[in-house]
């Protein structure tokens, strides 16, 4: 293996791993997106009173359309 080709193998894994760091550092927690008709949409945090009524409903029908 040429030094050119360790170096792109090298450059390639590095930022596989660093997009994954990223991915993993800065992902958002639970949260609910709620469109209505008029094309407004609210979101609401996962960990808000709200999103708690909410999302025992949504879990359930991502399990029945599974």
């Amino acid at each position: 293996m040429g030094r050119r080709s360790a170096l792109a193998l090298g450059t390639a894994i590095g930022t596989l791993l660093g997009v994954g760091l990223y991915g993993r550092l800065f992902r958002r927690g639970q949260r609910v997106d709620l469109y209505f008709e008029d094309g407004s949409m609210v979101s609401i945090a996962g960990d808000s009173p709200e999103a708690a009524v909410v999302i025992p409903y949504a879990r359930e029908a991502l399990r029945a359309a599974q």
